[in-house]
Parts: C-alpha cells; sequence; structure tokens
C-alpha cells in the first residue's frame, strides 16, 4: 500500500474509535436522562394523586366551574 493510502486508513480508523466513544458516551447520557424523567414521571403522578386526595378530603368539596361568593 502507498504511504497515502495508509496515512488515510489510519485517519479513518482513529475517526471511527472516536465515533465510537462518543456514540457510547451519549447513549450512557440518555439512559441516564431516560431514568430520571422516569423518576420525575412517578414523583408527578404522586403529587398529582396527592393533590386529588386532598381535595376530596376538603368540606364542600372545591368547584372550579363556581364563580367565587361576591358575584
Amino acid at each position: 500500500m502507498s504511504d497515502e493510502l495508509t496515512a488515510r486508513l489510519d485517519e479513518l480508523e482513529t475517526r471511527l474509535a472516536f465515533q465510537d466513544d462518543t456514540i457510547e458516551a451519549l447513549n450512557e447520557a440518555v439512559s441516564r436522562q431516560q431514568l430520571e424523567l422516569e423518576k420525575l414521571q412517578r414523583s408527578l403522578e404522586l403529587l398529582a394523586q396527592r393533590q386529588a386526595d386532598l381535595a376530596a378530603s376538603l368540606p364542600g368539596g372545591v368547584e372550579d366551574d363556581q364563580p367565587p361568593p361576591h358575584y
């Protein structure tokens, strides 16, 4: 092989190695973000349930459609 071809092949192999490392790092970041997103979704569901339970336990209930008493 010519020196030019060998140099090009070496450059391509180096680029491929760096791209593989980058893809792996990005995959790990996306995996961590997915776990965090799932955790936040569970927390939001729990808060929504607690809010619903609290609203249901209030005397007379809270009606969003009703105008305030001063109208």
